[in-house]
């Protein structure tokens, strides 16, 4: 099953809970996004955001994100949540999710995001600080495309 996720270098588990099913008695979309936050959190701890937060009151701010969901999840389960960076284009980051059933062995499902770097004391964006483009690159073992790269894939 790992061998789903062989593309991130960031991975998380998360149990499902038995109130994380709605009425029709699988996991809500809600929790999907969840899961992707907890992923994209993990991410930002590996490449250091949260020093930027802290001292200069830079970070990231969500701007748009879509799941596709594949299988619906059911009580009890194990997923794990793989993250990564697609692209980084002047404030943007695009990162992609899959989320993946243990009790299947599959996919449940796959998702996209961007995110803005944003300067919260004056209400900008700014431009993706270059340290943390490196420290992405270090992490993913690879450079990262710009969308206008020919290689940029979605």
């Amino acid at each position: 099953m790992e061998e789903l996720l062989n593309e991130y270098q960031v991975v998380v588990e998360r149990q499902i809970e038995w109130g994380d099913m709605d009425a029709f008695q699988h996991v809500n979309n809600v929790v999907y996004f969840r899961f992707f936050e907890s992923a994209r959190v993990a991410y930002g701890e590996k490449i250091g955001v949260a020093d930027r937060m802290e001292t200069k009151s830079l970070g990231p701010i969500l701007k748009w994100i879509e799941c596709k969901f594949v299988k619906p999840l059911v009580f009890p389960d194990t997923v794990l949540i793989g993250v990564r960076t697609l692209s980084v284009e002047g404030s943007e980051m695009k990162m992609g999710y899959t989320v993946v059933s243990r009790a299947q062995g599959a996919v449940a499902a796959v998702g996209t995001s961007i995110g803005v770097f944003y300067d919260y004391r004056n209400g900008r964006r700014v431009d993706f600080p270059r340290e943390l483009i490196d420290r992405i690159v270090k992490l993913e073992g690879k450079p990262v495309p710009r969308r206008h790269d020919p290689e940029y894939r979605l």
